[in-house]
């Protein structure tokens, strides 16, 4: 059994300050909106907790940024992320890890992450920024994924892409799923 590394926690802290001071809100403003609890925020704003995926997602929202923009610090011009590194984030519902490999510019609102699933629980995302859309290529197992009423099931090498402001859901049908994940932000 492997040990995930820990968030990127002061990456997050750095960008949960940033883009609330670029917003022009308060901490108990955003938490307000990320329907999560002003001492939660307080914590990650310090480099402290281990933030969920759905955590970092509600905030995005809530900051209107992407989830990219929280987890990934400034990249240099050459960049190369091994197989098993990068800042991983996992599920606190589903056995779900998602990872960064590259975030959009401010002008380029795209990121690519590498998403790992295992059968069992099934991921469910809540809609995201309006207008967000996925794409999903499949890389090794088989997933079903999309809306609630336009799920698919997906092989090796399939793709799919659906809108990612409607609530979703990410399920592996086989050990040792993973795909790559391309988020398209207005």
């Amino acid at each position: 059994m492997t040990t995930e590394p820990a968030p990127p926690l002061a990456t997050i802290a750095a960008a949960l300050r940033r883009e609330r001071q670029r917003a022009g809100i308060s901490l108990t403003e955003l938490a307000r909106r990320a329907k999560i609890a002003k001492s939660t925020l307080s914590q990650l704003e310090s480099g402290l907790g281990n933030p969920s995926v759905e955590t970092l997602w509600a905030l995005g929202v809530a900051l209107d940024v992407p989830f990219s923009r929280l987890v990934e610090p400034t990249p240099p011009a050459v960049r190369v992320i091994r197989a098993g590194q990068g800042p991983r984030v996992r599920s606190e519902h589903a056995d779900f890890t998602s990872t960064l490999l590259a975030a959009g510019s401010p002008h380029v609102r795209r990121d690519v992450y590498v998403i790992a699933l295992e059968p069992g629980q099934v991921r469910v995302a809540e809609a995201h920024t309006p207008r967000s859309v996925e794409h999903v290529v499949v890389a090794a197992g088989r997933l079903r994924a999309g809306p609630g009423t336009d799920l698919v099931d997906l092989d090796p090498g399939d793709y799919v892409t659906f809108p990612g402001d409607v609530p979703h859901r990410y399920e592996a049908l086989t050990p040792g799923t993973f795909a790559v994940l391309v988020m398209e932000h207005p």
